[in-house]
């Protein structure tokens, strides 16, 4: 109970609570866009991910994120699973909490079902860093991986691009062509499934790599990437053949201190090798986002970036998700004290 007497509540909004909400692309990526602006001002604090393996024979691991969006009024913390072989019980390989809090006083506000906003805002930040970075006019992509983050990479790329061409590819047949046929009856246009990565990928403007891969293998060939296109990788185990960054004009990150630590991710082998550095990074999005760094300037750059997920993305589309549900009577509220 609270020093009135009256009890303490927090917004517990579930999976089909999301659902309901029926949050369009423009919200989405308006949710996104305005966590990036807040980082590129410097109202927020983000902490580099944390790791946990609980067994390596389960083969999957912890994510936790954390993070404080200031205009929005709130602190959270993500977890989210991410387990390979989850398909094979029938659930999603990602499954996830976020917890939001009073940054004032830390008392609980809400927790959502993060599942559907992990995929949402993952896909979200792959359309912003081409809205930035792409090439005015792109008409073709190729994306690699199937997961709900792959969905709506295509979708909300496709939403702000308007493809001729979308060519999509996974390691599992069944899964890329539920895939693919998913993706055109949502489009309503055709989407090629490829049975390899090149096919996939080679000589597409806006070129995107969500693999799922259990050990480094180089399987993304430089050589595919034409003049002027933009790369997209955020696969967990880096796919990318070694030199692949050395061609590129810029580099840009979400976040430098995630850059900074962590074992995983596309560009860690070329970090690890002092290749890719601070020095040779452009710059953060929200730096670009905000106007203090310049994105793309010509069409002939070829830039690459990657980005490993933020905490700020999963708070700030949380928060709209939750001021939506509470416009719509959506959600339940729970006894906390």
């Amino acid at each position: 109970m609270s020093g009135s007497g009256q009890p303490v509540t927090l917004t517990w909004l579930s999976g089909p609570d999301i659902a309901r909400l029926a949050m369009s692309d423009d919200e989405i990526l308006d949710a996104v866009e305005a966590g990036l602006a807040a980082q590129g001002n410097g109202e927020t604090v983000i902490e580099p991910r944390m790791h946990l393996t609980p067994d390596p024979a389960f083969r999957g691991h912890f994510n936790v994120l954390r993070g404080y969006v200031a205009p929005l009024g709130f602190a959270g913390v993500k977890i989210v699973g991410d387990y390979v072989d989850n398909y094979k019980r029938g659930l999603p390989s990602e499954m996830a909490l976020l917890n939001l809090f009073s940054p004032e006083t830390g008392m609980p506000l809400a927790i959502l079902d993060a599942t559907a906003i992990t995929d949402m805002r993952t896909g979200a930040m792959t359309a912003l860093g081409a809205k930035y970075l792409g090439r005015s006019g792109s008409k073709t992509m190729g994306n690699i991986g199937a997961r709900g983050s792959s969905y709506w990479n295509v979708r909300l790329l496709d939403h702000l691009f308007g493809f001729d061409e979308i060519r999509v590819h996974s390691r599992r047949p069944e899964s890329r062509d539920a895939f693919g046929a998913r993706l055109e009856a949502d489009l309503g246009k055709p989407v090629f499934v490829t049975d390899n990565w090149r096919d996939c990928l080679d000589g597409a403007d806006i070129m995107v790599e969500a693999s799922r891969l259990d050990e480094r293998c180089e399987l993304f060939k430089t050589a595919w990437i034409k003049k002027g296109a933009t790369v997209i990788p955020y696969g967990t185990v880096s796919a990318l053949e070694f030199s692949l960054p050395d061609i590129m004009d810029k580099i840009v990150i979400d976040d430098a201190g995630q850059f900074r630590s962590g074992k995983l991710g596309a560009l860690r082998p070329q970090i690890d090798a002092g290749t890719v550095s601070e020095e040779t990074v452009h710059g953060e999005l929200c730096e670009i986002v905000t106007g203090a760094k310049p994105g793309r300037e010509t069409d002939d750059e070829t830039i690459l970036f990657w980005h490993r997920g933020l905490s700020l993305s999963d708070i700030a589309l949380g928060a709209a998700m939750l001021n939506k549900a509470k416009a719509m009577g959506i959600g339940q509220e729970l006894v906390y004290a």
